[in-house]
């Protein structure tokens, strides 16, 4: 058994039995039958184990009640995503398209930097010297490189400090303001919005659709809807600022809001800003001025420097921390801004005139003023010099002479013999405008003020300044009514006095008598000649100032007595014409109109209210140096306090009285009136040298004839109507 070494192959038994089906494995194989060929399979992949596969297996693995939630869960949120995805798809082609058309519809740079619906006018006084503004001022084009560089230095680091940095909107900007406006408790859309400058500039231009009459009932309108802040104006907002991109350049796009933006005092732009404010062009601003005008963009009414200094000035401070801040300003500049803060120029700071401009607003034509679409210069008779004076004097008399608390109230005219309305004060708030101008505007009883009318109807039929006339009880019959008796001021009778001391002493019954004998018409046409043109008393009482009549009206009259004789319109508008034209649309020479009395007429009157002056009830307003005449009136019950006066130069009328016809506690025409007139004078001739009156000089004041003239009737029955009478309120004071 042990063989040659060779191992054995292991014994293994044949298989016994056939596979199932199949034949023993030793047997002899039987005939096969031809079998069809098979067609060749492709090889099968080896499965891969997909995320999916293991989901399905670890679904199946998760109980159904968290499955299905997975589930839906998952759903939506594919759901979810392919919305965001195709809104944004369909939200970026709705604004490509929008840009696209913004761009190619946009009007040139030049058409969109001036859009004002309304023209300006400027008005120049006498001298040529700028005092008022009115309507939409625009001082002239200008450019990023034309205007101070502190002026667009404070721009940027105010409204934009990333304007040359984004593409016309800073979503990192709205948000941070959506998110002040939330914490603050205000909506996301009110409050701050977030918006660069460019989006102001397609606000400013209101995205490019001008003003219009037919769509807009007014301008107010119209910028109201330029200025929404829904969602759906924003987006177009958003829209229109990529355009603006697209279409200009940076310094382009700060041209338009350079030029656009409103600051306040009617003001658009920051040209006609600097003018406004500070006199001078907006290449020459200094960061003080600088940081005022970009303070106003946030509010331009509010920090306006016209209206409050202060207040505009702390505003200022804050652009120059900004300016400091972003680099613009060094910390010594900064310091030398803060330390000396820009202030008004003197005319603004004075805004003087403001009742004169708005009177030639209302003077001139419409289309020319008003509701100009053009820019026009006014020259006027303005004199900003006596216009102080005027203001002046009445504020120092109610601060110094009326009670605190009392609301009463005052204005005053001062204008050439000729016309030439020099300064207007409609109230007390002596630099109010767009307010009611009681200079022009009231309508009130002249009382005594009247009465020189009555003279010079005399002086012109022949009577004489030294005629004597007797001041004693007087009584007219009234049919109808019984009879009238007027009566001294004072409660006296003076006997004879001549025309003069009548006049001086405001006596009512010689001014009535005197009336009478030369006719009321006559005193009725003088009066309107010379310019008191309402509806005058047809009853006695005419001489005694029972008409009504303006101050400015009042004035004129008296600066016909001055100049002569002759009637004169007052007048203030000397040039009108369009900015850049040479050539003059309007022009006023002179308001003197005809004659109304002889020149010696006038010369003996101006003698006798020259002695109301220097010795009768216009004491008050004695000037020292400076020949002066006038008269006092003051109506039944104070009403209405007069002093109406004038020098060689200058014709002054002053009103007092309350608004609502309440009589004035101890208040004459030869007060405060007189106090006011004497004030505004003083002040005018401090610098002017004085000039006699042109007026009769007698040797002495003599004292009036034995006898007198005999056309004085001692008692004449009126013919006028029974009403006319009853209806009028007797003029009673001096």
């Amino acid at each position: 058994m042990s063989g040659s070494g060779r191992k054995r192959p292991p014994l293994v038994a044949d298989r016994r039995y056939p596979a199932a089906g199949g034949r023993p494995r030793n047997a002899a194989r039987p005939p096969q039958k031809p079998q069809k060929p098979r067609k060749p399979q492709k090889p099968k992949k080896p499965a891969r184990k997909t995320g999916k596969t293991r989901q399905s297996r670890a679904r199946r693995r998760l109980p159904r009640l968290i499955a299905w939630p997975l589930a839906l869960i998952r759903w939506i949120f594919r759901l979810t995503w392919r919305l965001i995805l195709g809104s944004a798809v369909a939200v970026t082609a709705v604004v490509a398209l929008a840009v696209i058309y913004y761009a190619s519809t946009m009007p040139p740079l030049s058409a969109m930097v001036d859009g004002r619906a309304r023209g300006s006018v400027t008005m120049l006084d006498r001298h040529g010297e700028i005092f008022a503004w009115r309507g939409e001022q625009f001082g002239g084009i200008i450019t990023p490189d034309s205007v101070s560089p502190h002026l667009k230095n404070a721009i940027i680091a105010t409204e934009d400090k990333r304007f040359y940095r984004h593409f016309g909107v800073s979503p990192r900007g709205i948000a941070s303001a959506m998110r002040i406006n939330i914490r603050e408790g205000r909506s996301p859309l009110s409050g701050n919005g977030g918006s660069t400058l460019t989006q102001q500039v397609a606000k400013l231009v209101c995205m490019g659709q001008p003003f219009d009459p037919k769509r807009w009932e007014s301008e107010r309108a119209y910028e109201k809807e330029c200025r929404q802040s829904s969602l759906w104006r924003k987006a177009r907002e958003a829209a229109f600022a990529l355009a603006l991109e697209a279409r200009f350049s940076k310094d382009e796009i700060l041209t338009i809001y350079l030029n656009r933006a409103f600051l306040g005092a009617g003001a658009y732009g920051f040209e006609a800003a600097s003018q406004r404010y500070f006199g001078k062009s907006a290449a020459d601003l200094s960061p003080a001025e600088a940081a005022m005008l970009a303070g106003a963009l946030t509010a331009p009414s509010r920090y306006a420097p016209t209206r409050n200094l202060e207040r505009s000035q702390a505003r200022a401070a804050t652009v120059i921390k900004l300016m400091r801040d972003q680099g613009y300003l060094s910390e010594a500049q900064a310091q030398a801004a803060w330390a000396s803060p820009a202030t008004l120029s003197p005319v603004a700071k004075a805004r003087p005139g403001g009742y004169f401009a708005d009177w030639i607003m209302s003077t001139g034509p419409d289309f020319l003023t008003r509701d100009t679409t053009e820019d026009v210069i006014i020259r006027t008779t303005l004199d900003q010099d006596i216009q102080q004076a005027a203001e002046d004097a009445l504020t120092w008399v109610f601060e110094n002479k009326v009670s605190e608390g009392s609301e009463a109230q005052a204005a005053i005219i001062i204008m050439s013999a000729d016309g030439a309305v020099r300064a207007m004060v409609g109230g007390r708030d002596v630099r109010a405008s767009a307010a009611f101008n009681r200079a022009i505007q009231a309508k009130r009883q002249t009382g005594s003020a009247f009465k020189p009318f009555v003279y010079a109807a005399a002086l012109d039929l022949g009577w004489s300044y030294n005629d004597p006339i007797v001041d004693e009880p007087y009584c007219l019959d009234i049919p109808g009514s019984g009879q009238w008796c007027p009566r001294n001021y004072t409660g006296k009778f003076y006997g004879r006095v001549s025309l003069t001391e009548a006049l001086m002493k405001s006596l009512n019954i010689p001014a009535v008598k005197l009336s009478e004998a030369v006719g009321r018409e006559n005193v009725r046409t003088v009066a309107e000649q010379f310019g008191l043109r309402s509806d005058l008393a047809l009853g006695p009482a005419l001489a005694l100032g029972a008409s009504e009549s303006t101050l400015i009206d009042m004035t004129g009259a008296y600066a016909g007595i001055l100049n002569g004789g002759s009637s004169v319109t007052p007048y203030g508008l000397l040039e009108l014409r369009l900015k850049g034209d040479e050539v003059p649309l309007m022009e006023q020479e002179g308001g003197i109109g005809e004659r109304v009395i002889s020149p010696q007429a006038a010369e003996q009157l101006i003698y006798m209210m020259n002695r109301v002056i220097e010795e009768g009830t216009g004491r008050r307003a004695r000037l020292e140096g400076v020949e002066a005449a006038g008269k006092t009136g003051t109506t039944q019950g104070a009403r209405d306090a007069w002093f109406i006066g004038f020098t060689a130069d200058y014709v002054a009328g002053v009103w007092m009285g309350y608004d609502d016809n309440r009589p004035l506690k101890g208040v004459t025409g030869g007060g405060l009136p007189a106090e006011i007139w004497r004030q505004a004078m003083e002040r005018i001739y401090e610098n002017l040298p004085a000039r006699p009156l042109p007026m009769i000089r007698p040797e002495s004041y003599a004292p009036p004839p034995p006898e007198p003239r005999p056309a004085e009737p001692e008692r004449r029955e009126s013919r006028d109507p029974i009403l006319d009478i009853l209806n009028t309120i007797l003029g009673t004071g001096n």
